[in-house]
């Protein structure tokens, strides 16, 4: 009579953890699901904008055509840097295109043109640029003029061409490694320059630095089983230590420039964190040049804060693809 109570107890008792341990798991599943419909009825959007390397002949020259406001910007920007830039985006030739005076501010004009015509209907709950993108991203966000937003950009580009030619330098793609692997052959290398530069998506990372630098790494790179480490036709170590000069003289003109509080949160290449405050955000600007961009957090971060829709604004659909990869609960426009 015992031993029939007790196997009966015990299997009501088994029977009851397994049932709250059932209802546990499908309430997870079930808050879950309600979270992503949460944020499905938020349909809060963010808005990124590519950087150097989208540019193609004939960029831009869509919104000349089609808007009487984009052409009004597209001329005003010829003005501003006392050249045709836009014979050089719709008729120019890749290798006069692919120059880092031309490149950058090609790039800007189209992506933060393309946000400013959408007028009204512009409405990000979030913003970020990759790179040369963050200053599209401010200037679309309101943080700063678009005037002031031009200026700043040939400025950086200019820096930049310097601080290029002062010692060669250059980077490469590294596929098919984790981010800790790429660090551990960087931080491997002593006695010359290389870095990681930009955190593209997993599996996908740009090291910087001095062609000496990038050689080796490539080296080490393949034996420790990289798919791809290969060297980009760019003329520069950009978010490297060798951008240091560039940093410096970009510095006096960012110091000098009026920035406003945007109207959404700008999230900022060096520390993958949203940012409100003007100050702050200069300070990320200047110390951009230098460090490398945290693009796979920045993404995550923006999820994780509640951007459910990404839309890509400039030349090029590259964010796209990497937003694709960082997450897959990301829906890109």
């Amino acid at each position: 009579m015992h031993l029939k109570y007790y196997l009966c107890t015990s299997f009501k008792y088994k029977v009851r953890r397994q049932l709250i341990f059932i209802y546990f798991i499908v309430s997870i599943i079930a808050l879950h699901h309600f979270e992503i419909t949460i944020k499905k009825l938020n349909n809060m959007k963010a808005y990124v904008f590519p950087g150097q390397g989208a540019q193609f002949v004939g960029m831009g020259k869509d919104l000349y055509d089609q808007s009487p406001l984009a052409k009004e910007y597209f001329e005003k920007a010829n003005e501003i840097l006392g050249y045709r830039i836009t014979d050089i985006m719709f008729e120019g030739t890749p290798e006069d295109l692919k120059q880092t005076k031309v490149t950058q501010p090609a790039v800007f004009l189209h992506s933060v043109i393309s946000a400013l015509v959408l007028g009204s209907d512009f409405k990000p709950e979030m913003v970020a640029g990759h790179s040369l993108g963050e200053f599209s991203a401010l200037v679309a966000a309101g943080a700063l003029s678009f005037e002031d937003g031009l200026k700043l950009v040939y400025a950086r580009a200019m820096a930049m061409q310097k601080a290029c030619e002062i010692e060669p330098s250059t980077m490469a793609a590294v596929l098919g490694l984790s981010d800790e692997a790429v660090e551990e052959v960087c931080d491997s290398i002593s006695g010359l320059i290389v870095v990681p530069a930009n955190y593209n998506c997993p599996g996908q990372l740009v090291i910087s630095g001095s062609i000496e630098g990038i050689d080796k790494a490539c080296e080490l790179l393949k034996e420790k089983g990289a798919k791809r480490a290969l060297k980009l036709p760019v003329g520069g170590a950009f978010h490297s230590p060798l951008m240091q000069p560039a940093s410096e003289e970009l510095q006096a003109a960012i110091n000098a420039t009026t920035f406003s509080t945007p109207i959404c949160p700008v999230y900022q290449n060096v520390n993958a964190y949203p940012q409100t405050e003007a100050e702050a955000i200069k300070q990320n600007l200047i110390a951009q040049l230098t460090a490398p961009v945290r693009w796979t957090q920045t993404v995550k971060n923006m999820v994780t804060d509640g951007a459910t829709e990404f839309f890509e604004l400039g030349p090029g659909d590259v964010l796209k693809g990497l937003i694709k990869k960082i997450s897959s609960e990301a829906i890109v426009g």
